[in-house]
């Protein structure tokens, strides 16, 4: 078996968020966007990196005598960790941390490894409809090749994959990753490119191209493939009528209605801002609220008054009482 390796920072049981029946969620480290609400920012940098926990430490400064770099230094506010110049994401601060206030975020593991960890819950799959393995990140497609042979042993142990991604990829390492892909979970986050550039720091324009690539690859070969689309709904950025509206109009003339089998409206979350303090990073939404179920209904109606078939509509998430 092969000893590729990937950086992989969280696996995920039990899972209905991440595709259809319950899933295994493997979370990849590494991502080319930098979307201003991340709900995962130890995702983004495709390195291990360590975070700290406050409430934890004890105050011990086990950890400032283990670090190789000289990476950490105890102040009234407890461990900070220089990241920028010395911090190598090793881990043996975390290691030596009695209190499990330092941790790191990013293992390294072989593809036989994965493989045998991810297959412990084979018989949740073959008992649900559709369970599986997700891969989700970050953008796993960052990490093609571990990718493409992770999935390709799944699909002989016939284990239903689905691929989580941002639509930002190599087309052709895609097309060798298909054949072993049941489904794609596609983020359309923003459709106007100015936006998109000023919310993620990317354009949309390919991440388009390739989803339209992508839905004309498998109806021309007759891939028996689903893709559901997914939109965050971001309050003050994403969560506008004209946003949803548009991208219900795309769906409906680029896309093939038989292979788009459910568009899904996903609420912000901001249970999230203690990873940001976690990471010594700032949360521009850190003291916004949720969105309203009136507010998610008004969004799930537009688009479904957007899309040529709207019964592939839906919304999930938490919001707060109206």
């Amino acid at each position: 078996m092969s000893s590729q390796i990937a950086t992989i920072f969280e696996i995920q049981r039990m899972s209905t968020e991440d595709g259809p029946g319950l899933r295994t969620t493997v979370f990849f480290k590494g991502c080319p966007l930098k979307c201003i609400w991340c709900h995962n920012p130890e995702s983004i940098s495709i390195h291990p990196e360590v975070q700290w926990i406050g409430s934890r430490c004890i105050r011990c400064k086990l950890c400032l005598d283990v670090c190789p770099s000289n990476a950490l230094n105890h102040t009234k506010r407890g461990v900070v960790i220089n990241r920028q110049q010395r911090c190598e994401g090793c881990g043996k601060c975390a290691l030596n941390c009695p209190s499990n206030a330092l941790e790191q975020i990013g293992k390294k593991w072989e593809i036989n490894e994965l493989i045998h960890e991810v297959l412990k819950d084979s018989a949740y799959f073959k008992n649900s409809d559709r369970g599986g393995i997700t891969a989700s990140g970050g953008e796993s497609t960052l990490q093609i090749h571990f990718l493409i042979e992770f999935f390709k042993i799944l699909k002989q142990n016939n284990i239903h994959t689905a691929l989580d991604t941002c639509g930002v990829f190599n087309k052709e390492a895609m097309m060798l990753l298909l054949p072993y892909t049941d489904m794609i979970l596609y983020d359309i986050k923003e459709i106007d490119p100015e936006k998109h550039i000023t919310f993620t720091g990317y354009s949309n324009e390919n991440i388009l191209k390739n989803l339209i690539y992508i839905s004309n690859y498998i109806t021309y070969n007759k891939i028996p493939l689903k893709i559901w689309i997914r939109t965050p709904i971001i309050p003050n950025t994403t969560a506008r009528a004209d946003n949803i509206r548009r991208i219900g109009m795309f769906i409906s003339s680029e896309l093939n209605n038989s292979i788009v089998e459910k568009w899904e409206l996903c609420s912000f979350n901001n249970l999230c801002k203690d990873k940001y303090l976690r990471l010594d990073q700032d949360w521009q939404f850190k003291n916004s609220d949720l969105l309203t179920v009136s507010d998610m209904e008004q969004f799930t109606d537009i688009a479904k008054k957007a899309l040529a078939y709207p019964e592939i509509v839906s919304w999930s998430g938490q919001t707060k009482i109206d």
